[in-house]
């Protein structure tokens, strides 16, 4: 009998024994994952309601909906502080640094290679790939020539209609932050949009040679509606809130960019948000959050360029309450076929890139 309770005894210890090995095993077999941690570094300040706004909201949805870890840091609008803020960063814990903007291009370039146990991502700009071994960057481009045809084949609807702002100039506006290529690109696409509505529609061109002077905006914006604008086209952050500032003294149309602008002004400010025709949405937060999302897939390519048209939800017109108030059905089915043309091939739109 005590040989028998020895027996059991001994095979209860054995069974415990596996029990436990296999626990350990299952243990070292589900390691637990590391928690992501990123951060975005803008070159100017948040607040412009548009391009850095809309970064800052990607990396605020990827905390919220994929458990990284995130912040923002403003770096200002001082060159000086950029590459330094960079470098800093590059040395602390971060897994992700994003630092957009051809402004920065050349800092990444200089400090990724330095640092291969990080990841970065670039946008608006792509890193030159041939300078160094850059394998460890992510380039995000826009096509903001096709959404920007868009606006502009809008623009030119507008001011040829009945609309109770529209007077009876073939006129549009255009305000860029800076003659650089990125929002000539923009330009090009928006005259490239105006003409194929009418060809005798004039486009108004005035750069204000900064992304952080709204007064510099106002003024610049208050000539062409001297000279016969009755909508124009925001392409210059935080100097572009100078432009709605305009519309709302003079009652003039406004096309919004990079954000949904409309949005963002019809609680604080309806009446400056009710001459938002649209927007032009270069969707910077929807691209960072694809971005990130891949990489914690691990299916990111990075080392390469990723170019985000009409098709890839890089790009297009807002549709909100104010698009559907102000412009009729049959305007905005017109759009929506030009829009279905880009994708097909059917419309290409030129491009001040390589120009």
């Amino acid at each position: 009998m005590k040989k028998t309770w020895i027996v059991i005894l001994l095979g209860l210890f054995i069974l415990a024994s596996i029990s436990i090995t296999s626990c350990k095993k299952k243990e070292e077999a589900e390691p637990v994952k590391k928690e992501v941690k990123v951060v975005l570094y803008v070159n100017g300040t948040l607040g412009d309601k548009s391009f850095f706004d809309s970064a800052n909201r990607g990396v605020e949805q990827a905390i919220k909906e994929l458990g990284i870890k995130g912040k923002t840091i403003e770096g200002g609008y001082d060159p000086a502080r950029w590459e330094p803020d960079i470098e800093q960063l590059s040395e602390g814990d971060w897994d992700i640094i994003i630092a957009g903007t051809w402004q920065l291009q050349e800092i990444l370039e200089k400090i990724a290679p330095k640092n291969p146990d990080k990841k970065y991502f670039t946008y608006d700009t792509s890193v030159d790939y041939s300078k160094a071994d850059l394998s460890n960057v992510y380039s995000i481009l826009y096509s903001q020539n096709e959404g920007s045809f868009l606006v502009g084949a809008l623009a030119a609807i507008v001011t040829t209609s009945d609309m109770p702002l529209a007077n009876p100039q073939k006129v549009i506006g255009f305000l860029g932050g800076m003659d650089i290529p990125v929002i000539n690109d923009f330009k090009v696409g928006y005259e490239q949009g105006a003409k194929y509505i009418d060809p005798d529609v004039k486009v108004l061109v005035s750069y204000a040679g900064s992304f952080s002077d709204a007064a510099k905006g106002k003024e610049l914006i208050l000539a062409q509606y001297e000279q016969g604008a009755d909508i124009a086209f925001n392409v210059a952050g935080e100097t572009g809130l100078g432009l709605l500032d305009a519309a709302k003294e003079k009652k003039r149309y406004v096309i919004g960019v990079d954000s949904d602008q409309y949005l963002l002004f019809k609680d604080s400010d309806p009446e400056k948000a009710s001459y938002i025709t649209t927007s032009m949405m270069k969707n910077v937060d929807k691209s960072l959050f694809r971005g990130i999302k891949l990489h914690l897939e691990g299916t990111l390519k990075y080392g390469e360029a990723d170019v985000l048209g009409i098709k890839k939800d890089g790009v297009g017109v807002a549709d909100n309450d104010n698009y559907r108030k102000l412009i009729s059905e049959d305007i905005r089915k017109r759009i929506k076929e030009l829009e279905d043309k880009i994708v097909s091939g059917e419309i290409v739109i030129d491009t001040a890139f390589g120009k």
